[in-house]
């Protein structure tokens, strides 16, 4: 948290600011946009479990959703690494540091403006660029991917619809960026709603003709609608022309776009999701069927996570400030809460999949050509994935620390390098025994390798976390977690059918998690009475 969060004189804007562009207090302020953007993340998120019930309903696990699945490979990867953690890392701190020479004032051209104009218009024409060569070269990408596929053509079909999201994912992405530095969150938290939305209505519109093409051109289509989601409260935050056209200016925030930090960024993010490309690799040679069990289990178990996560994404913009004013300490402080809130909240979903797997599949994916056979094999992958939610968590939080002060580190990388290598060599071990259960192991000890070693650079590469300090605020919420697991497997064991078994236990986790924490003094927990008291005070 930077300086002026104790400072309620900072509040007020710096002369020729805008207000729009200075946060409030920071504390109300991020509750109530990581409040706001956790319910359209749930939202999206319940469009994307209809998007993957249509997907499973209309071909099951068969090879043509593996071949879908496939070219998913491509929006899975795009999306990380221009929307989410690649362009938000470079970007976020890009725009805070022109927001914050904005704020200073004495400059000839508004340095937003100058930003916009000198890295817009070149990312464009790149990513059109790479695009245009995915579509080009889509059979040699689907032998890479998934060697073992009998028949790669549906593949190379869908991975062809799907290569435009290269550009769209990156317009979006720019533009999340900018908006997020800016104190707006609803926006870039409310694009997956269209994204699924487009997908959905191209499946449901166009299976009969096309077959499972026609969700692979719902990713088109629905990566468009994202951008005409973002565009026009964009073009209201890019500021008027002031004289001359937009030039480069020293200190503008372009500099923290060069190849030097450029390079580290886009690397780690790619390494993070190679492991998807290592367990696709790897599930290739199994029976048809594998890849869409591993996928939907993921795509399930990971909620946990994103909601989790959209903690560090609100804050992300408070630590790039504080940072770039030069506030270590608030910095540490907002990380060292940060961990430990989102750790939480991940532990408690990694309980609830833990004991309610089963039901959970059987509610939302067991009809049409998706059997109990699918059921049980893609719960089983679900809960030996979910061990690894935490460690997920963990390197979503700790990469953005280390970019926030926008100078190069590759520490992440090595990091991250070092679980991915972890990641492959326990796939290859334990996928002959234990098929996709084994490649859901690997991920869980590569990912968990990763965040360790992540946490134990943090403090001496760039924000000064106490580490043990983090992982005691980790261990209780842990503990916590595996009690409420057990209370939930037995809720959905003792209540017979799949809704109520499944209300049963999502009823008995969060109870079973706040008691245990209670006794454990979990600070979440110690302190949840006195917090709803002064929400809802008697008589009110």
């Amino acid at each position: 948290m930077s300086s002026t969060a104790t400072d309620p004189a900072a509040d007020a804007p710096a002369p020729g600011t805008s207000t729009h562009d200075v946060p409030v207090r920071p504390g109300r302020f991020l509750a109530r946009a990581a409040g706001g953007a956790a319910g359209l993340t749930v939202v999206a998120a319940l469009l994307g479990l209809v998007r993957d019930q249509a997907v499973a309903r209309l071909f099951g696990a068969s090879h043509a959703s593996d071949a879908f699945l496939i070219a998913w490979t491509v929006p899975e990867m795009a999306a990380t690494l221009l929307i989410e953690d690649g362009m938000a890392l470079l970007l976020v701190p890009a725009f805070s540091l022109a927001l914050t020479r904005r704020a200073a004032g004495g400059h000839t051209q508004d340095p937003v403006r100058v930003l916009i104009a000198d890295t817009l218009p070149r990312l464009f024409a790149a990513l059109a660029c790479a695009g245009g060569l995915l579509i080009w070269g889509a059979p040699w990408a689907v032998g890479i991917l998934a060697p073992g596929l009998d028949d790669p053509r549906l593949a190379v079909d869908c991975t062809r619809l799907t290569a435009v999201t290269v550009l769209t994912f990156g317009i979006t992405g720019y533009f999340s960026a900018a908006l997020r530095a800016h104190g707006r969150f609803l926006g870039p938290a409310g694009v997956y709603i269209a994204y699924n939305i487009g997908i959905i209505g191209m499946t449901l519109a166009l299976h009969s003709v096309w077959g499972v093409r026609a969700a692979a051109a719902g990713v088109a289509v629905g990566s468009l609608l994202m951008i005409l989601t973002l565009l026009p409260a964009f073009v209201r935050l890019v500021p008027g022309r002031r004289g001359k056209a937009a030039v480069r200016e020293r200190g503008s925030g372009s500099a923290l776009l060069g190849a030097t930090v450029l390079a580290p960024v886009v690397l780690f993010v790619v390494s993070r999701q190679s492991q998807v490309f290592v367990e696709r690799f790897l599930a290739s040679s199994l029976p048809d069927g594998a890849i869409s069990h591993l996928n939907y289990a993921q795509k399930v178990a990971q909620l946990p996570m994103v909601l989790s996560m959209m903690i560090c994404t609100v804050t992300f913009p408070v630590v790039a400030r504080a940072m770039a004013a030069g506030d270590r300490e608030g910095a540490r402080r907002r990380v060292e809460r940060d961990l430990a809130l989102a750790g939480t909240v991940v532990l408690l979903g990694t309980a609830m999949v833990l004991g309610c797997a089963p039901r959970i599949v059987e509610v939302l994916f067991q009809r049409g050509a998706f059997d109990a056979a699918d059921t049980a094999a893609t719960a089983g992958v679900m809960r030996v994935y979910a061990l690894g939610l935490l460690g997920h968590t963990l390197v979503g939080g700790l990469c953005r620390p280390f970019f926030s002060a926008g100078r190069p580190t590759w520490y992440p990388l090595g990091a991250m390098g070092a679980g991915l290598l972890v990641t492959t060599a326990a796939g290859a071990l334990l996928t002959g025994p234990f098929g996709v259960n084994g490649i859901a192991a690997a991920n869980a000890v590569g990912i968990s390798t990763a965040a360790l070693l992540m946490l134990l650079g943090l403090g001496r590469r760039a924000v000064a976390v106490r580490t043990g300090a983090v992982a005691l605020s980790l261990a209780r919420p842990a503990a916590a977690a595996a009690v409420a697991a057990a209370a939930g497997r037995l809720a959905t064991d003792l209540v017979p059918g799949p809704l109520p078994g499944l209300a049963a236990g999502c009823l008995a986790v969060p109870a079973a998690f706040l008691l245990a924490g209670f006794v454990l003094r979990m600070p979440e927990a110690v302190h949840l009475p006195a917090l709803i008291r002064r929400r809802f005070p008697h008589g009110r």
